[in-house]
Order: structure tokens, then C-alpha cells, then sequence
């Protein structure tokens, strides 16, 4: 095939946060599309820039001049020396190209594998080139069946089934005891950052009700206003007990900051409602005596973190079914790049024919003038039906997927023996051929 997909990007495993900020600002993305436009060697484009990655997609006819026209641009439209990112970019053309992009949408290539962000990241990216009409037909079946292989993935395994960050692992434990999550109260203490991480994917998960207590009120305030909840004054955390179902703690005092008989006389107050106690400070905030009170969990960093690391080992195994997947599909996508090989010839073949035809229908009714116009229009079919049957088992032959290999062997056959390359050389002329 005359065209080749190439991809080149930057993520997190090849290049630092500073790199990556300065090659692709979310922002720019409009302005970065249509400024690649302007490169004749690129046909079909898409950019894709998250906090992790930056890539840019495209198919070209001289993809070397591509690639270095891409290197050029990144450096001089963001201001940044190409010698501090070359090293750090990874550049795939056709099945690599095609795999990659496969690996990135069902999220075995994010920094937490599994998070379905990246998907809804790329389909902004696409109807960004829909928009612009960048995409053409290779990058439209490439980028639907991309999004294709991720729901694939998402049905056939459970690649994000397994918490295997701390924040994301204390939602699930809550999710386990109350079923459902859209109408429970949080409780925040202090401003760790990875209770604020989970007080986010509790968000997420449709809460809407959050109260922040915190040793500076400014701080409270300032988170409250962030998380859309009312902020409280440190003392005032062991009366909000008695009305909330979940509470993340993340200070950094030495001692406990709820200890056992506060939350003793709360459930009595409580009628036994569940609370739910999420522990991610060390030291410990939350006594582990509660634990012991009917209808009180309690959850420190530990237990947190052993449940991620036996997500991550159910995951990896999760991830290793995706990864055949993905090779499963990029083949069958391969094969299709592969029948494109074809198309220029059985179109050229098909001209051909229908040239000939045509010629030799005038030339035959020059002479026979006596024939009626119904007696021309079924030759006409006639000789209509006649081609297409010609032309049936040489355009199979082509088409088919077996002998893969030898394909370029059979084009150059067919065009030979049929003089295909001359016929399309006097076209570009413009000239005519006479018999």
C-alpha cells in the first residue's frame, strides 16, 4: 500500500511532565490540528494531547518527510529545542502504528491500566478531526475500531474491574457496603492528598453531599468550595458523625483523631447506621477498636493497599487476555490495509475494460447503422454482463486473503498482463489510444 499510518507521541513512560506539558496543551489541540494541515505530506490526522500523552496520528505517502515535518513543527510551535524531547519520542508506522493506538484506547498503555478516561479522550480527539474533516477513510475505520476493540475488552475481560490505587480501593470497599453511593454523606478530615483523590472518585460515583473539617478553617473552606460541600471547624468532627455514612481521614497529627467511644455513643445516636471509616494517614487517625462496634468499618492504608496489590496481580492477568485482543485485531485490521494494496488495480483493471468495450461497441455501430436503438441497448447489456463475468474470478483472486504474502507478485502479474501501468501512463498524458 502506497500510504502508511504513522504514529509519534510522548507519554509518561518516555518523557517527563515538563516535556509533555510544553508538547501539547489540551487547549491548543484546534490550533495544533490545523496548523498539521498545512503539512502537504500529511493526509489524515488526529491529535490526541492528555496529561500522560501526546500523539499525533497520521497517513502519508512520504511518511519520512512526515515524520520530520511533525519533529519540526512540535519544536517550533512550542518553543521548545527538539534535541530536549527527540530522545523521548517513540514514532510506529502501519501494524505497530495500528497496535499502539488499539493498546491506548482500551487503557494497557495509561499509568493506571484499566481507567476508562482515555477512551472518552480520544473520541473528543476524533470528532475534533471530524470537525476539521482530517479524518479520511483509513483513520475512520482505524479510530471506530479502535473504539470497537476497547469495548471488546471491556466485555471479554475485566482489565477494570480491580481497584489498584488507594483512593480508587476505598471507593470499592464502600461500594461493597452500601451497594450504591448516590445518596450517602462524606465526612473529609484534613487535606491528604490521596483522601482528596478519593473524596473525588466518590464524587464520581454520585455522591453530592460533603462536609470538610480541617485544623485551619481557611483550608476547610477552600476545599469545600472545591468539592461543592459546607465546611466545619476541627472540633466540630465528632458531631458530624452522626450524620454522615462516610469518612476519609488524612491529617498529620500523631495520635488518633476519633477514638472508640466517640463513635460508641454516635451509634447509639446513629440507631446502628453503617459508617463507613476510610484511614489513609500515617500515623493511623482512626482508633482500629471501632472496628469492633456493630455496623462501624474501619480501613486504614495497609488493608487499602493489600487490596490493590492483589487487584494488580487479578489485573495484570486481566491485562494479558486484552493484550491478545489487541493482537487478535490488529492482524484482522492489517489484513484490511492489505486488501487496499488491490483496489488501484482492479479499478484500473475495470477501466480498462470498460474502455475497450466502449470503443469497440462505436466502432461497431458506426458499421451497422441499420440497428435500432433497442437493438443497440441490448448489446449494450450484452457486452455490460459480459465484462463483469471477465472480470469476477480475476477480482476474487485478487481479493482473496489466502497466499498473503505473494500479493505484490499477483499485482504485478495482473498489471503486466493486462498492461495496466501503460494504459494509466497515457491517461496522465492525456493521451488516447488508437488500435
Amino acid at each position: 500500500m502506497d500510504t502508511t499510518i504513522v504514529l509519534i507521541g510522548v507519554n509518561h513512560k518516555t518523557a517527563p511532565v515538563e516535556i509533555r506539558e510544553k508538547l501539547g496543551a489540551s487547549k491548543n489541540a484546534e490550533e495544533i490540528l490545523l496548523h498539521l494541515t498545512q503539512f502537504s505530506p500529511l493526509k489524515e490526522i488526529l491529535f490526541l494531547s492528555t496529561c500522560n500523552r501526546v500523539e499525533i496520528l497520521f497517513t502519508s505517502r512520504m511518511p519520512k518527510s512526515g515524520i520530520e515535518m511533525v519533529k519540526k513543527f512540535l519544536a517550533e510551535f512550542n518553543q521548545v529545542p527538539l534535541s530536549q524531547f527527540e530522545s523521548s519520542l517513540y514514532i510506529y508506522q502501519q501494524a505497530e502504528a495500528v497496535q499502539h493506538l488499539f493498546r491506548v484506547a482500551s487503557s494497557l498503555d495509561s499509568m493506571v491500566v484499566g481507567e476508562p478516561q482515555i477512551l472518552g479522550q480520544i473520541k473528543d480527539a476524533y470528532r475534533l478531526a471530524l470537525k476539521h474533516r482530517t479524518a479520511g477513510p483509513i483513520l475512520n475505520r482505524l479510530l471506530h475500531k479502535a473504539f470497537s476493540v476497547a469495548k471488546r475488552i471491556r466485555t471479554e475481560t475485566k482489565l477494570a474491574h480491580h481497584a489498584v490505587s488507594v483512593s480508587y480501593a476505598a471507593v470499592e470497599m464502600a461500594k461493597k457496603i452500601f451497594g450504591h453511593l448516590e445518596d450517602k454523606k462524606i465526612l473529609l478530615i484534613g487535606a491528604g492528598e490521596m483522601a482528596e483523590l478519593a473524596v473525588q472518585h466518590l464524587l464520581n460515583n454520585g455522591v453530592e453531599s460533603i462536609t470538610v473539617a480541617n485544623r485551619t478553617l481557611e483550608r476547610a473552606i477552600e476545599l469545600a468550595e472545591r468539592f461543592k460541600g459546607k465546611p466545619i471547624s476541627f472540633e466540630e468532627r465528632i458531631e458530624a458523625l452522626g450524620t454522615v455514612d462516610i469518612v476519609i481521614s488524612s491529617t498529620g497529627a500523631s495520635h488518633f483523631v476519633i477514638h472508640y467511644e466517640d463513635v460508641k455513643q454516635v451509634m447509639r445516636k446513629r440507631r446502628h447506621k453503617p459508617i463507613f471509616f476510610i484511614d489513609i494517614a500515617v500515623p493511623r487517625d482512626i482508633d482500629p477498636e471501632i472496628n469492633q462496634l456493630d455496623n462501624a468499618y474501619v480501613y486504614d492504608i495497609d488493608d487499602l493497599q493489600s487490596v490493590v496489590e492483589l487487584n494488580r496481580a487479578k489485573r495484570e492477568k486481566e491485562a494479558r487476555k486484552a493484550e491478545r485482543i489487541v493482537e487478535e485485531e490488529t492482524i484482522k485490521f492489517q489484513r484490511w490495509l492489505e486488501t487496499l494494496d488491490v483496489v488501484p488495480t482492479i479499478i484500473a483493471l475495470k477501466h480498462k475494460l470498460e474502455e475497450i468495450r466502449h470503443k469497440e461497441l462505436n466502432k461497431t455501430f458506426s458499421h451497422l447503422k441499420h440497428l435500432s436503438e433497442e437493438d443497440k441497448k441490448a448489446i449494450y447489456i450484452m457486452t455490460e454482463a459480459m465484462i463483469k463475468k471477465i472480470l469476477h474470478d480475476p477480482i476474487k483472486f485478487l481479493k482473496q486473503k489466502e497466499d498473503r504474502e505473494k500479493i505484490e507478485v499477483y499485482l504485478d502479474i495482473t498489471r503486466r498482463l493486462f498492461n495496466l501501468d501503460a494504459s494509466e501512463e497515457m491517461q496522465d498524458r492525456g493521451y488516447h489510444s488508437k488500435k
